[in-house]
């Protein structure tokens, strides 16, 4: 994969950035989670330094537009950053401003997500250069990721570059000492891992629906839980009885249904988040958005943070109970991908990766 460190000259150079800022935004407006927006200042500020000329590009599904947000980009970046309305108007900009600019949502285009070369074509007029610093969305098949590689020079850029390598690790390393914890809603994007790692980690601790779902095959009367439908069908493959995978034992039930794990499973799992040497968390272990059903959630976190493991952490859930707790600036490495960490994980090709290559 080819970096930004390759190249040698960006002075004055046009450089299409393609960054991720698909943030939640609040009713009010407002921007709730910067982390994502945060991880990027690097890159951008290095290309800057460089004397590059750089337009950012990015998708956001809160909102409809960008328009309402640049003020708040403005001060989590450190510097003014322009809007540029339209894919029509670069060309404009790049030939009569100065200054860094973000494209409006790039998915108001509907060539972007159909990964359409001529979409491509006109993203790319008036630019030296591509970097990719978008680790988030590299698992989609779309425009601003694949496509524009076939036109420009490409380039990862440095947050692509500390992800690929951190996650990498996460696959090389030996088995004896690794700990995997899958929690959140969606199990069709968690079994891929559990299925990846079941052999080689010393556990998989579950929370949240996949815990659920885990239980339901496996007997337990679920009452009013939130639980897949075709539970069965998407945990086939996976030896449900394996010493290994390691469900809850005991719940917080609130209305007849489980929100979190219980104190005796909290103790099983803090005990092992103990003795782990690598450990690698994506999803909360339950509701973590209500306080009442928070204690799991923050309590797996304060131990790994406490702990001398190596510990990756990724998903936008799982940053988003972080940065509730206060912890989120005391971990090893936090992944800005959730599906796109879930699928390098799985040891699945990532498009956007496999673009750069």
């Amino acid at each position: 994969m080819k970096t930004i460190r390759e190249v040698s000259n960006l002075k004055d150079k046009k450089v299409l950035l393609r960054v991720d800022f698909n943030v939640p935004v609040s009713a009010k407006g407002e921007i709730e989670e910067p982390f994502r927006i945060e991880k990027q200042k690097e890159t951008l500020n290095w290309l800057l330094g460089q004397g590059a000329k750089v337009i950012l590009v990015s998708h956001i599904t809160s909102v409809e537009t960008f328009a309402n947000l640049i003020p708040q980009l403005h001060m989590l970046l450190g510097k003014e950053i322009n809007f540029i309305k339209s894919v029509s108007e670069i060309a404009i900009y790049l030939d009569h401003y100065a200054g860094p600019a973000l494209l409006e949502n790039i998915r108001q285009n509907e060539g972007e997500e159909k990964n359409d070369s001529e979409f491509a074509k006109q993203l790319a007029t008036g630019f030296d250069i591509y970097i990719n610093n978008a680790f988030a969305v590299c698992h989609r098949n779309h425009a601003s990721l694949v496509a524009i590689t076939g036109i420009l020079p490409s380039y990862a850029g440095f947050l692509v570059e500390q992800e690929v390598a951190a996650l990498s690790d996460v696959l090389k390393s030996p088995k004896e000492g690794k700990l995997i914890i899958i929690g959140g809603a969606k199990t069709s994007t968690k079994v891929p891992v559990i299925k990846n790692f079941l052999d080689k980690s010393d556990a998989i601790l579950l929370g949240g629906v996949v815990a659920n779902d885990v239980l339901k095959e496996k007997g337990q009367d679920m009452g009013s839980s939130v639980v897949d439908e075709n539970s069965k069908e998407l945990l086939s493959g996976i030896d449900l009885n394996d010493p290994r995978l390691i469900a809850p034992k005991d719940f917080v039930v609130f209305d007849n249904k489980i929100l979190d794990i219980g104190e005796q499973t909290m103790k099983d799992y803090l005990d092992l988040i103990a003795k782990a040497k690598m450990i690698i968390w994506n999803g909360p272990m339950g509701l973590f958005e209500n306080p009442v059903f928070a204690k799991g959630t923050n309590e797996v976190a304060q131990a790994i943070s406490s702990s001398s493991s190596r510990s990756i952490i990724g998903g936008g859930d799982t940053i988003s109970a972080l940065d509730k707790a206060g912890l989120l600036n005391k971990f090893g490495f936090i992944s800005t991908g959730g599906g796109a960490m879930l699928e390098f994980l799985a040891g699945n090709k990532l498009p956007g990766l496999e673009a750069l290559s």
